[in-house]
């Protein structure tokens, strides 16, 4: 029972913290209009949000295991709840891309407090299923959350897009006040924190599974950070019609969630992140084709879309619990450094789709294949890592 109440409020973490990343997004060039200033300013936010959220992860990890975990997930709201009540605020673009940078920085610990909580609950496949669960809510905040920041924009403005969030920060922070969680017993280890961090980066058996996922996430964050400007500008879509699209994306981020939660178990860990980035290296290969030969029709970017989406639903779970896994030191440190790794590398992808940003739509679709060609490698990488700890074994 309390590892249900724990994964609950784990993913209600998560779904705010990716939230904040989907939610604006179809408001973009409405605050581009407000800020009078360039949507692909604008468009920077999405990067310097993933900045706030990277650069203090590893110390967010650090603190959780001094303090507890229930103290660092309530600052770290504290932090996005102020940022999103401030945003409505801001006069200019810079003062926005500040307060968005804050916001960062709280979504950062939100998010690797929900990951945390979640491995303190589960290991192994178990651990993998539990992670799938965290993937449906972030379905729910890339998809339907996207669809409803649309629907609110309509309603009352961008700036309301932002005042809900807040909301939503405080009320978690209300309904943590009356949750304990499980006292763990501290992850034994002498060195300084930085050295704890090296040396599980240099593990290949965490290093592999990690550039998988945070791969693959830089694929949903290049769509996101051209996708908007591409179909409200060069296909003419409307703020709603944008919104709809979260609909399909969320049922094919959905669908792989729910076929590792059901079937990982038997199928096997490795076996099924296999699938997943093949179906990545699919998606954005029809993706660039379409841009290439028939650069007229919308479907043909988001449709493949979508399939990439399944398979990083798919992928991105198990290659956390794998990296996890494979951390030679335990505790919550490998969380946080998968978490850091992910948010940084995101952060550098969406700034180079922001540069990317133009009506045509083959310079994003060029950049998604490289990123899910560099996965491929990985997995491949991780495969030989597996192969080499089995031969080992049978010794």
């Amino acid at each position: 029972m309390k590892s249900t109440t724990t994964l609950t409020l784990a993913c209600c973490a998560a779904f705010l913290a990716q939230l904040g990343i989907s939610g604006y997004l179809p408001a973009v060039p409405a605050i581009a209009l407000a800020l009078r200033a360039a949507e692909d300013q604008v468009a920077l936010a999405l990067a310097v949000y993933l900045v706030g959220m990277a650069l203090p992860m590893l110390l967010w990890g650090r603190l959780s295991e001094r303090f507890g975990r229930k103290p660092v997930l309530l600052a770290s709201l504290a932090v996005y709840a102020m940022a999103s009540t401030a945003i409505p605020s801001a006069l200019n673009v810079e003062t926005f891309l500040v307060l968005r940078l804050i916001q960062g920085v709280g979504a950062g610990g939100v998010s690797v407090m929900a990951r945390v909580l979640v491995r303190d609950s589960f290991s192994g496949e178990l651990l993998a299923k539990g992670l799938s669960w965290l993937g449906m809510t972030f379905v729910i905040a890339l998809g339907i959350g996207q669809f409803a920041g649309s629907l609110v924009q309509v309603a009352f403005g961008w700036k309301a897009i932002f005042y809900t969030l807040a909301i939503a920060a405080v009320t978690l922070m209300v309904i943590l006040r009356w949750v304990t969680f499980a006292r763990l017993v501290k992850a034994a280890s002498s060195l300084p924190t930085w050295r704890i961090y090296a040396t599980i980066m240099r593990h290949p058996g965490f290093l592999h599974p990690a550039m998988i996922g945070g791969l693959g996430y830089g694929v949903i964050i290049a769509f996101n950070t051209c996708a908007p400007l591409i179909l409200q500008g060069r296909f003419d879509w409307s703020a709603t019609q944008y919104g709809w699209l979260g609909w399909p994306i969320s049922g094919a981020y959905l669908a792989g969630a729910l076929m590792v939660n059901r079937l990982v178990v038997q199928t096997g860990r490795l076996t099924m992140m296999s699938w997943g980035v093949a179906l990545i290296l699919l998606g954005t290969a029809v993706m660039l084709l379409g841009s290439v030969f028939a650069s007229g029709l919308a479907v043909l970017l988001w449709l493949p879309y979508c399939l990439a989406v399944l398979g990083q639903s798919m992928s991105y779970p198990i290659s956390l619990s794998l990296a996890n896994d494979g951390s030679p030191i335990n505790g919550p440190y490998a969380m946080a450094l998968s978490g850091f790794m992910h948010q940084l590398m995101a952060a550098m992808i969406g700034g180079v789709a922001s540069l990317l940003v133009s009506p045509q739509s083959w310079p994003l679709a060029l950049l998604c294949m490289a990123l899910a060609g560099g996965a491929f490698l990985c997995a491949a990488g991780c495969r030989t890592d597996q192969n080499a700890l089995r031969k080992i074994s049978s010794i």
